[in-house]
C-alpha cells in the first residue's frame, strides 16, 4: 500500500519542534494540543519512512537524516510561502509581512524616510523590524531569522545576494571646546595621537574605525567605548574624546551642533556603504529588489544632501563582497 504523502502542515510542525527541541513548547508555539502535534509527527515520520527525533525523558533531539533534512524543509516552507505571496501580488499587489533585519546605527535614521513611501507604494505589504549587530543580521539571515537586511557592507557569505544602496559620510564630531572646535578646516595630520570614541567590536562600525584611526594617526579610546550612537555623542560633549557620526544620525539630531562642532576631514574620504541583502533562494527575490531600487530612488530624492546613492546601473546585486 503507498504511504500516506506528507502536508505541508507537518512540515511546519517538524521545523517548529527543530526549534524548540521541546514538543510541549512546539505545540504552545504553534497553538495545537500536545497530542494532535506528536500524531502529526508520527504520521510525518512514516510517510517519510525514516525517524525524525530521538525522544527520551531528558529531551528530544534531531536524528542524523532529521539534521539533513532540516534545511531541505525550511525551503519548502518558504517556497510555498513565495507562491501565497505571488498569488496574492498578482491579484492585489505584493502582499505579506516580512522579517526585516536593520543595524542600530542605521535603522532608526533611514527607516523614517522610506518606510512612509513603501508602504504607499506596497500597501497590503507588512515589515516588521528586528535591530542587530551586522555580523548577527547576516548568521539571523541565512538562517531563515530575517527575510532581509538592511546593513553596511562588507556581507560575506556568498549564499546572500547583495544589493548596494548608498554611501554614507562619517562625520568628524568634537566638544565644543576643544582645541579644533574653531577651526576652519582639519587636516589629518592635526588628529595624530587623538582619542577617537567608537562603540563596541561587535559592530563593523567599530573595525571601520578603528582602520581610519590608523591612517590618521589616532587611537580609539579602548576604555570608554559606547554602546549606541546616542552614548557616544554624549561622551564627546562631555570632552572624553572625538567621534566620527555617520551622516544620517547627524542629520537627525537638529540639536547636535549647538552643543558639538561637527565638520570633516579634509583630503580624507570617510564614509560606509549600506545594501540590501537577503537569500539568494528566496521566492520572493524580485520584490527585493524591486525594494532595493525604491530605496535608492527614495534616497537619491530625499537625502542626496547628505548621501551619495548609488545609481541603478552601479548596483547590480552582487553576491559577495
Amino acid at each position: 500500500m503507498d504511504r500516506p504523502r506528507p502536508t505541508i502542515r507537518q512540515v511546519e510542525y517538524f521545523i517548529a519542534i527543530a526549534k524548540a527541541l521541546n514538543f510541549n513548547r512546539a505545540a504552545k508555539r504553534l497553538g495545537v494540543s500536545q497530542p494532535t502535534l506528536t500524531t502529526q509527527i508520527v504520521s510525518f515520520e512514516e510517510a517519510l519512512g525514516i525517524q525524525l527525533f530521538e525522544r527520551s525523558r531528558s529531551g528530544t533531539v534531531l536524528t542524523t537524516v532529521g539534521r539533513e533534512l532540516l534545511p531541505h524543509a525550511r525551503r519548502v516552507t518558504e517556497e510555498f510561502q513565495g507562491l501565497i505571496d505571488r498569488a496574492e501580488s498578482v491579484s492585489r499587489g505584493p502582499a505579506g509581512t516580512y522579517r526585516l533585519g536593520v543595524t542600530p546605527t542605521l535603522g532608526p535614521y533611514l527607516l523614517p524616510h522610506i518606510l512612509p513611501a513603501l508602504h504607499q507604494r506596497y500597501s497590503a505589504l507588512k515589515l516588521s523590524v528586528r535591530e542587530e549587530a551586522p555580523r548577527d543580521l547576516e548568521a539571523g539571515l541565512v538562517s531563515g531569522q530575517h527575510d532581509l537586511i538592511l546593513t553596511a557592507l562588507p556581507v560575506e557569505d556568498t549564499r546572500l545576494t547583495v544589493s548596494p544602496l548608498f554611501k554614507e559620510p562619517l562625520k568628524l564630531v568634537l566638544s565644543a571646546d576643544h582645541r579644533l572646535a574653531k577651526r576652519k578646516h582639519i587636516n589629518r595630520r592635526d588628529l595624530e595621537g587623538e582619542a577617537v570614541l567608537t562603540i563596541d567590536e561587535h559592530h563593523h562600525f567599530h573595525r571601520q574605525i578603528e582602520e581610519l584611526c590608523g591612517r590618521l594617526g589616532a587611537h580609539v579610546r579602548r576604555d570608554y567605548e559606547g554602546t549606541s550612537l546616542d552614548t557616544l555623542r554624549h561622551m564627546v560633549v562631555m570632552g572624553m574624546g572625538v567621534a566620527f557620526l555617520p551622516a544620517l544620525y547627524v542629520r537627525s539630531e537638529n540639536h547636535l551642533p549647538l552643543k558639538l562642532s561637527v565638520t570633516t576631514v579634509r583630503g580624507e574620504v570617510i564614509e560606509r556603504t549600506h545594501a540590501l541583502a537577503w537569500r539568494e533562494s528566496s521566492p520572493a527575490r524580485q520584490l527585493f529588489r524591486e525594494i532595493a531600487d525604491e530605496i535608492r530612488a527614495l534616497v537619491a530624492r530625499d537625502l542626496g544632501d547628505e548621501i551619495g546613492a548609488i545609481t541603478q546601473h552601479h548596483a547590480v546585486p552582487e553576491k559577495h563582497f
